[in-house]
């Protein structure tokens, strides 16, 4: 049996396996200076899933002074890693940083044709508030999404 994915703050060791992950995936990548500027940043929490294997995936979650308001930037699963709850995990762990710092909301765009990533989020309370024509590589269309809990207050992940 596997041991469980560890989630922890990303460090500046991780990023060739951040960029090992980000070139798995076409168009939209989140480059060496952009992950730099990221693990620097305060207003920046960069976390990873550490497996047996590796850096399994990452989320990279943005806070914004005086906001209530938190942005989901980027989340990714390693391919080999997918349908074990990971991408879930993620989300989750996201929610619970953007409450720690403090925010009642949070915010992500996803691309219309990732499909698993629509459902993952639909499926945790997620709802479109935008349509966003040409918004990825290749002109692909895009969904803004917000998830804010009547109580003023993000979900208490799993």
């Amino acid at each position: 049996m596997t041991a469980e994915p560890r989630l922890r703050a990303a460090r500046a060791a991780d990023l060739p396996a951040l960029l090992a992950l980000e070139a798995r995936f076409p168009g939209d990548r989140l480059s060496a200076r952009q992950f730099r500027h990221h693990l620097a940043n305060p207003r920046a929490r960069l976390r990873v899933a550490v497996g047996e294997g590796g850096l399994l995936g990452y989320h990279l979650l943005l806070l914004r002074r005086g906001s209530a308001w938190a942005r989901l930037y980027s989340i990714a699963v390693d391919p080999a890693a997918r349908g074990r709850g990971l991408g879930r995990r993620l989300l989750a762990d996201a929610e619970a940083q953007a409450r720690a710092a403090g925010c009642t909301g949070l915010r992500l765009e996803v691309r219309q044709d990732n499909a698993a990533a629509v459902a993952l989020y639909e499926a945790a309370g997620y709802r479109r508030v935008a349509a966003l024509p040409n918004s990825y590589y290749a002109g692909t269309p895009g969904w803004r999404s917000a998830h804010e809990r009547g109580s003023g207050s993000l979900p208490r992940g799993s």
